[in-house]
């Protein structure tokens, strides 16, 4: 991020630009051309996909079982869609035939699926729904924020029509790039609202549809700046692009395939952990993200004491939830850098300590123990 700025057309910046999309279809397991960045956190992702998919009016289903359906489900009712959920208790997810029932009675435009809801901590299988959306006819939308390079996602061969995720998750970098892929029919979708600004339109170029309701996040213009037109949009984020290019090359380095088993590992090491101090997990461990898992706080354990305490005195930072179960989980990542083995051994040695400080009875060197069985099998 401390190379040197250069223009926006800069050769050197437009080559960047070219590679970094060569790069994150290997990342995202895809042949989309339209396969970029958009300038923002992971939600300028989201909302971008959403905001130019959807017309108002249109039919969006949002299957529901974290906070960030409930993200899925806010985005979509600003740009004035008729929405239709389905929701399960918040550590499960859903069937892929309920999606499917689903589907059939709304015939959405769009289904918009959370991957992985670090809220919950778990994963929503995909792979069958790339192909009931075929034969409704509905675009498949995946937020892979939480996701992506930690978890098998193969765009591709799932049929997902448009997957956004962020840096800061798997990838292993700073916050402030969403990396996107767009299929051919969801491209036929945008393109079919494309309205060029005046002042950089061309006298060919004809107004289709009706307008996207965001300027910044019209991926119908994006599409013009990253393509081979170069079509002025905004100024790219120069330092966030050298970021997202340097974590999708060390990614594609490393084989996507290794960092989803990277992820695996030392997430079942972790998972091994926690059990072994005797705590409890949240919510359905057979669908559970590889790169984070939530245990209940134990009974007299202050939440944010417990947290700081960790942070303080060893350096390692561990979250609460959100919503019903703010104050009752603490969730704990092995993510990016942080998906190896010295990280997981050190965190579960700290944690031990503090549950220690305020009595909980843990076997000594219970969750370290375990996590080591997790890597002498691996």
């Amino acid at each position: 991020m401390a190379a040197p700025l250069v223009g926006q057309f800069d050769p050197a910046m437009t080559h960047a630009m070219s590679e970094t999309m060569a790069l994150y279809r290997s990342v995202f397991c895809t042949s989309n051309e339209q396969t970029f960045l958009v300038d923002g956190t992971s939600r300028a992702g989201i909302e971008a996909s959403l905001v130019s998919l959807i017309e108002p009016g249109d039919r969006v289903l949002v299957p529901v079982f974290g906070r960030f359906g409930h993200l899925l489900v806010e985005i979509a009712k600003r740009c004035a869609a008729e929405i239709h959920t389905i929701e399960v208790p918040w550590g499960e997810v859903f069937e892929p035939e309920v999606i499917e029932a689903a589907v059939a009675r709304v015939r959405p435009k769009v289904l918009a699926v959370v991957h992985g809801d670090t809220a919950t901590t778990m994963c929503q299988p995909m792979s069958d729904l790339g192909e009931i959306c075929r034969r409704y006819d509905a675009i498949f939308y995946c937020d892979a924020t939480a996701t992506l390079g930690g978890n098998s996602l193969p765009t591709d061969a799932w049929g997902v029509d448009v997957v956004t995720a962020g840096l800061q998750k798997c990838l292993g970098g700073p916050s402030g790039s969403a990396p996107i892929t767009i299929s051919p029919r969801a491209v036929a979708v945008i393109d079919d609202r494309k309205h060029i600004e005046e002042g950089i339109r061309d006298a060919d170029d004809v107004e289709r549809g009706t307008p996207i309701a965001s300027n910044y996040l019209d991926l119908a213009q994006i599409m013009d700046y990253w393509g081979p037109r170069r079509l002025n949009h905004h100024t790219e984020a120069t330092s966030m692009l050298y970021a997202a290019r340097e974590c999708a090359r060390l990614l594609v380095e490393e084989g996507i395939g290794r960092a989803v088993a990277r992820h695996e590992l030392h997430g079942r090491a972790m998972l091994a952990g926690v059990t072994g101090l005797g705590l409890d997990v949240f919510g359905d461990v057979e669908h559970k993200m590889n790169n984070v898992v939530a245990v209940r706080i134990p009974d007299g354990v202050p939440d944010d004491k417990a947290r700081a305490a960790m942070l303080a005195d060893f350096g390692i930072e561990i979250g609460t939830s959100f919503g019903p179960l703010a104050g009752r989980v603490w969730r704990i990542g092995t993510m990016g850098y942080n998906a190896r083995t010295d990280a997981v051994l050190v965190t579960l040695a700290a944690l031990e300590q503090v549950l220690r400080g305020y009595g909980v009875s843990v076997t000594a060197g219970g969750g370290v123990a375990a996590a080591k069985e997790v890597y002498a099998d691996a």
